[in-house]
């Protein structure tokens, strides 16, 4: 495992960074804005990532909040039992699993009300309006089409997911010299590189998304919600006592000597 060992380094070494970690937020409003101006000008030619049966698009996006859970919810659990094994420190930590969930919750079903408070159902071959239809379900179920106000989905659950990774999985960069023990090092390895992985994936399909679909104000309201979301809990309330508190930063002796 060697080979795992020489790139977690590397993937520590450049989250280590301050202008990385700082300026990764605003990374995703960039590639929105930019990728919105590419597309509205028509210079990008369509590709397999212009279809939305892209295997990336149907295998991970469409499951993107359950890919950032399966893997994270070990990550955190093994990461940051590594610095405090209480069951109310883990349990506190495990918290920010439910918020984070609760705001991708909120966030979709507040973007399906919209769209379907200012749609209306149309025929697909005449394009006239169907009446006594008044959400986007029934009128794609009846084998219409919907036309209504659709903020970027994926912009924010791609966006979101990325930054909440990134806070997540920050304890890595003191795990990396403290003592443990083969098993759970390898274990915790592995799960790193994967949600590095991830968000690679992620932030790929976030431009795509901003180079191929959606208007410009739609992935704007996304990527805006997404970073609101992550700002608002791990900037403004997570520092704060009554909080699931941020991820464990000191090293495992360090914090043992602060407790």
């Amino acid at each position: 495992m060697a080979g795992v060992d020489v790139i977690v380094d590397k993937l520590v070494t450049l989250w280590r960074i301050p202008a990385v970690r700082q300026n990764f937020p605003w990374i995703f409003l960039l590639i929105s804005v930019s990728g919105s101006v590419l597309k509205q000008l028509q210079v990008i030619p369509p590709s397999y990532f212009s279809s939305s049966r892209n295997a990336l698009n149907v295998y991970f996006v469409k499951l993107s909040w359950g890919w950032t859970l399966l893997l994270l919810t070990p990550f955190l659990l093994l990461s940051n039992s590594s610095f405090n094994r209480s069951v109310s420190f883990l349990g506190r930590r495990l918290l920010s699993l439910v918020v984070a969930t609760a705001v991708w919750y909120v966030c979709t079903e507040t973007f399906f009300y919209i769209e379907d408070v200012t749609g209306s159902c149309f025929t697909l071959d005449t394009s006239e309006a169907v009446e006594g239809i008044a959400t986007k379900a029934t009128c794609r179920r009846a084998g219409h089409y919907w036309n209504g106000y659709d903020i970027s989905g994926h912009s924010f659950i791609l966006a979101y997911s990325a930054l909440f990774i990134m806070e997540e999985t920050a304890p890595m960069a003191s795990l990396k010299t403290a003592s443990l023990s083969s098993l759970p090092r390898m274990v915790l390895n592995i799960l790193y590189v994967a949600l590095n992985l991830i968000v690679i994936i992620w932030v790929w399909m976030f431009a795509c998304t901003s180079v191929y679909f959606h208007d410009m104000s739609h992935k704007l309201l996304g990527t805006i919600c997404a970073i609101s979301g992550w700002y608002l809990t791990y900037r403004v309330w997570y520092p704060s006592p009554l909080s699931p508190g941020l991820p464990p930063l000191r090293q495992p002796k360090e914090q043992k000597q602060h407790a």
